[in-house]
């Protein structure tokens, strides 16, 4: 499929196969964002794993420092005075067994992230082939299984992001917005970094991370040079 007029002369503006130091990849992703809205900045891993094995698969949650800039519409699937609580951390949608009922029913999923309490997980699975597909079941490995609804809901909502690879290999995982300082990019990016190195399968073999892009939504992507990746990894912690 072609690309447009403003996407080509983007391509214009750097070399497509130099890899670029992270703060000049994510200037020059800020000054093709050209769109009329906000553009979302996105980091793409491609990693040296494979997604055939049970252990060597990359997935939780990370806090990056400045937020995504995106307002993020948490579910919660709890009880009594659990369900209380997330109401009181600022949860948009809260139930039990009624909600469970009512998205089985055909509700709208007008959320972004679903979050459970552990004695909710046998009604809440019951949504596996509602909630699966669109990467909204909850899991302890996210995060998203968990007694501490009020943390969790605070975390997710102030910038707490999952990531998890995908068939091929790669993460995508949104940084921030194109709006953002420079600097509260790297940051967030060095954020993302230094928690996917942390993550490394040990029965990784090779080159771990064997590229990483950043691009804006409508934009072009950056190649940052690997050799960098644990130089900027290493100032986020």
């Amino acid at each position: 499929m072609p690309h447009g007029k403003k996407y080509v002369e983007a391509q214009s503006r750097f070399e497509k196969h130099h890899p670029y130091s992270p703060k000049e990849a994510l200037d020059l992703v800020k000054e093709m964002a050209t769109a009329r809205f906000d553009e979302t900045v996105e980091a793409a891993f491609q990693l040296g794993i494979d997604p055939r094995k049970a252990d060597q698969l990359v997935r939780g949650t990370v806090a990056l420092p400045h937020g995504t800039g995106k307002e993020v519409r948490v579910a919660v699937f709890a009880q009594a005075d659990k369900a209380r609580e997330a109401e009181e951390a600022g949860a948009d949608l809260v139930g039990g067994k009624e909600l469970v009922a009512e998205i089985a029913g055909g509700r709208e999923l007008d959320f972004d992230l679903a979050i459970a309490t552990p004695d909710m997980m046998a009604e809440v699975g019951k949504l596996g082939r509602v909630l699966g597909p669109r990467g909204l079941m909850p899991n302890p490995k996210a995060g998203t299984v968990t007694a501490d609804v009020a943390k969790a809901v605070t975390e997710f909502k102030g910038g707490r992001i999952e990531y998890r690879n995908d068939r091929f290999g790669n993460v995508h995982v949104p940084l921030g917005k194109a709006s953002f300082e420079p600097d509260a990019l790297v940051a967030n990016l060095a954020a993302l970094t230094a928690e996917i190195m942390r993550v490394k399968p040990a029965s990784s073999k090779g080159r771990y991370v064997q590229q990483l892009v950043v691009s804006s939504t409508m934009g072009p992507g950056v190649k940052i040079d690997v050799g960098q990746v644990e130089d900027l990894s290493a100032t986020a912690r």
